[in-house]
């Protein structure tokens, strides 16, 4: 690490939350800080297939779920096509025209003829061995969106547990030598257009929270951790969404909160209903995040006009849906209705809420006011797509595009792209940062990433 590097890094520490430099596993879809990693110095600024690259493993088969980090495990999920033989992937140019919400077509949907395998792999962090993997389920699944996976929900841990949903099969729990501990089954839900699954779990204390918005069962639950068991089920009117539910501790109380395309709602932990928000996207991916004492929440289906982004405080209580004509009110804090992103989830970094769009633009606003801080700024070349999240650390805004370039951007009130580290593989998954190290998965591959 060259003294500048180092110089940084300490002059960083003094602005992040301090709070946030302790941070280490990252054991659920974008942390426990919403994409948020603590200063490290040797977490890196740049990568390729030759540079700080700790280790490099391939990954058999497909799925986008995000790896996960506890200790000295790295836990991802696969599925194998059983013949050997994995669907051809297209070029990136054959898929851009549409980005996970054109016209659906029979070309636009994928359904296997063999049965495939769904496996949880549990990879050693300092040497990229697999310890164990397991066999979840065996099986012929129904249809998905081409650029879905069967195996799209990140698992989530508490750090005695790993716990695995996978919208085909159900919930599954593993300790940490890899013995399953127990199995929920649950029905295969029917999805818009034949779309697929990819809501993850989350979980609290002894509780599992699972929601699934579907045409036919909708609903959210909440299941032991030490046994499986159904302890609660709210059904639900929402029709498909693909967020992942938000556990939100605040200075009030400890929520659920849920979003998708019929409003947001938000459960105590035993499921009863606390307050809702309406005006969303009529298709809804992103999964909230928090910062500031506000939960931002963020619905940005490209085809639609309205795409909204909300901050919200905390203590709501019943319908706190904006009156027609306003931004805010009592408990919505600023309101957009036009900056929300459709695939990837909003970063709230230091004093700033980033909007990542799906076609490689940054938009940047004040976190507690909504005042725009800079206006849309290309961050890629024209027609890349971007389908991860966003993450950051050290002063940094990274953005990795489906092409497996990450733009590495200066945090803060001007827009600086510093450079790009190019890793030539597609990628859909949100990288886990932990350790000192960045674990990114591709479509065939899982590389640890660190300036060691």
């Amino acid at each position: 690490m060259t003294l500048a590097r180092l110089a940084l890094v300490l002059t960083l520490a003094a602005v992040v939350p301090a709070g946030l430099s302790a941070q280490s596993n990252w054991p659920q879809f974008r942390g426990l800080e919403g994409g948020v990693a603590g200063n490290n110095p040797v977490l890196p600024d740049t990568w390729g297939p030759d540079e700080n690259i700790v280790w490099r493993i391939d990954v058999p088969g497909r799925g986008w779920s995000s790896p996960i980090v506890w200790d000295d495990h790295v836990f991802i999920t696969s599925v194998i096509n059983t013949s050997g033989v994995e669907t051809p992937i297209k070029p990136l140019s054959q898929y851009q025209s549409r980005s996970f919400d054109g016209p659906m077509t029979g070309a636009d949907l994928e359904m296997p003829t063999v049965p495939l395998r769904w496996v949880l792999y549990d990879v050693d962090f300092e040497t990229g061995v697999v310890r164990w993997e397991r066999t979840l389920h065996t099986a012929t699944p129904g249809t998905k969106h081409e650029k879905n996976s069967y195996a799209s929900e990140t698992p989530v841990t508490d750090g005695n547990r790993v716990y695995v949903y996978l919208g085909y099969v159900g919930l599954f729990a593993f300790d940490l030598d890899g013995t399953q501990l127990w199995h929920t089954p649950m029905e295969a839900p029917e999805m818009r257009d034949g779309w697929g699954t990819a809501s993850s779990p989350v979980v609290h204390g002894d509780r599992l929270f699972l929601v699934q918005d579907s045409l036919d069962q909708s609903f959210i639950a909440a299941y032991d951790t030490a046994t499986g068991s159904q302890l609660w089920r709210v059904d639900r009117d929402d029709a498909s969404n693909w967020s992942t539910p938000f556990i939100w501790e605040n200075d009030v109380r400890t929520e659920i909160v849920t979003t998708g395309s019929g409003g947001v709602r938000s459960y105590d932990l035993d499921g009863g209903y606390l307050w809702g928000l309406s005006g969303m996207s009529s298709i809804h991916v992103a999964t909230p995040v928090t910062r500031h004492g506000l939960l931002y929440i963020n619905s940005g289906y490209t085809a639609d006009s309205h795409r909204p982004v909300y901050a919200v405080r905390a203590g709501a209580a019943g319908d706190i849906s904006l009156a027609d004509g306003t931004t805010s009110n009592d408990y919505v804090v600023w309101s957009h209705p036009t900056l929300g992103s459709y695939n990837p989830s909003s970063l709230v970094y230091l004093d700033y809420h980033y909007t990542l769009l799906d076609r490689g633009i940054l938009l940047c606003h004040d976190a507690r006011t909504g005042a725009e801080v800079y206006p849309r700024q290309r961050v890629s070349p024209g027609g890349t797509l971007f389908t991860a999240s966003p993450w950051a650390y050290n002063g940094r805004i990274f953005a990795i595009s489906e092409d497996g370039d990450t733009y590495v951007m200066k945090a803060g009130p001007a827009f600086e792209l510093l450079g790009t580290n190019a890793l030539n593989e597609w990628t859909l998954a949100t990288p886990a940062i932990a350790h000192g190290s960045l674990i990114v998965r591709t479509v065939s591959s899982l590389y640890r990433i660190s300036a060691l």
